[in-house]
């Protein structure tokens, strides 16, 4: 039998990195393969920001997920473990459905119906493995096991946006979705051998107990009690905006570079995929180690404020300058240093999660996070119809700039308790 992913750290990091890799892989295929395959096609920019939205639509009301999750979590596998597998196998068999769209281009609302279908599954899957690692995970780990979390998202996105998109333009649209299947497949199948923890000894890490179901009531009044707190609007009203300004900046930028300076989508999608993996996943998990030992609202507060920065430098460099050197670095850093914003905020907000309700919690997190995804794309789609690309991206970075400043200089004057790790 194989080691538990309680008992053995390795195994407990190789299967959270694996599960956010099927969850990265279909993200990065959909958002970055296809949008800009379809914006090489001339696909309107609505209609593309339309599809993302559809993409990202279920991502929101996954708000929901988490009581059900928390409510039915028991089971003789482990919590969670159940709905994971179950969910996976629906995942997997929706991405089957996409075989019967024959042009992408022509059959934009089957394609936006069949990723929509897929997404719904997949965002369950993503609530209960959240739900799981807060519940199987030590605070004083849970900065490193972000950054495997973390870094699996971000490889699966770069398979999903560069290995998928090579397939796509040389082997065809049911070749890239077949692959993307059976990657989805293999890792399910990896996940249902493991075990959540030891026959033995079952640990004392776990939260939620066999036959400690509480009642949806219970559930929903201590989420709210716990969302509308003043240190989780604080801390997560800052992500929801950063998050926002990240997709309006993203979704532009991508226009900007197919539509205003020429590169081919397929260029755009290899480069944003398959450049500095190693080095981006090395970032990261050292991001997520450094967040177990570093004050961690220094190390959020600080990544924000680097990334406001960047905003505004790099849109305003590409106002006027269109140097392929200086985008190309420009899209390295920001490989690098979103993945790095998402492990410096990710271990605050689990830190500050009620663990009688992991799941519904940091799922209603995830789910606000994903609807700033949505708006953004939905309204960078209709912007870019009326505004030059750089200048959504430059008005995002002072937007965050000014927000990030202000909430600094409020707790300059008034001192707040802050969490740290372990």
């Amino acid at each position: 039998m194989l080691p538990s992913v309680q008992e053995n750290a390795p195994v407990r990091y190789f299967t959270f990195f694996y599960l956010y890799f099927m969850q990265g892989v279909p993200s990065g295929f959909a958002l970055t393969a296809l949008a800009n395959f379809l914006t090489g096609q001339n696909v309107s920019p609505a209609a593309i920001g339309a599809f993302a939205s559809a993409v990202g639509i279920p991502w929101v009301v996954q708000l929901g997920w988490g009581p059900l999750i928390d409510r039915f979590s028991s089971s003789s596998e482990g919590p969670y473990k159940r709905w994971v597998v179950f969910t996976q196998l629906l995942a997997f068999g929706a991405s089957l459905l996409l075989l019967i769209v024959k042009e992408p281009s022509q059959q934009m609302g089957l394609l936006a119906a069949l990723f929509f279908t897929h997404s719904l599954f997949a965002s369950v899957q993503d609530a209960s493995v959240d739900a799981m690692a807060i519940s199987l995970v030590e605070d004083r780990e849970k900065g490193r096991v972000n950054g495997f979390m973390r870094g699996g998202l971000l490889l699966g996105i770069s398979f999903g946006a560069a290995g998928l998109s090579y397939l796509l333009h040389a082997y065809g649209f049911a070749v890239a979705t077949g692959a993307m299947s059976a990657v989805l497949l293999l890792f399910t199948l990896l996940f249902m051998a493991t075990p959540l923890y030891s026959q033995k000894a079952p640990g004392p890490t776990l939260q939620v107990q066999p036959g400690s179901t509480p009642a949806f009531r219970l559930v929903f009044t201590r989420l709210l009690r716990r969302l509308l707190g003043r240190e989780s609007i604080s801390v997560f009203g800052l992500v929801f905006l950063s998050y926002l300004c990240f997709s309006l900046f993203a979704r532009s930028l991508s226009f900007h570079l197919i539509k205003s300076l020429g590169w081919s989508d397929q260029q755009l999608s290899l480069f944003q995929g398959s450049w500095g993996a190693a080095i981006t996943l090395a970032v990261v998990l050292g991001g997520g180690y450094l967040a177990d030992r570093v004050h961690l609202k220094r190390m959020y507060y600080i990544t924000i404020t680097v990334l406001a920065v960047f905003l505004v430098l790099f849109n305003g460099y590409l106002l006027g300058h269109s140097g392929e050197g200086w985008v190309k670095s420009g899209l390295v850093f920001w490989g690098l240093a979103d993945p790095l914003f998402s492990v410096s905020s990710f271990p605050l907000l689990m830190a500050i999660c009620d663990k009688r309700i992991a799941g519904s919690q940091f799922t209603a997190y995830m789910a606000l996070i994903n609807l700033s995804d949505v708006i953004g794309s939905f309204l960078c789609g209709w912007l870019l119809q009326v505004i030059f690309p750089p200048v959504i991206g430059l008005t995002a970075g002072f937007l965050l700039l000014v927000v990030v400043v202000s909430q600094l200089l409020v707790q300059v004057r008034k001192p707040t308790q802050t969490l740290e790790s372990g």
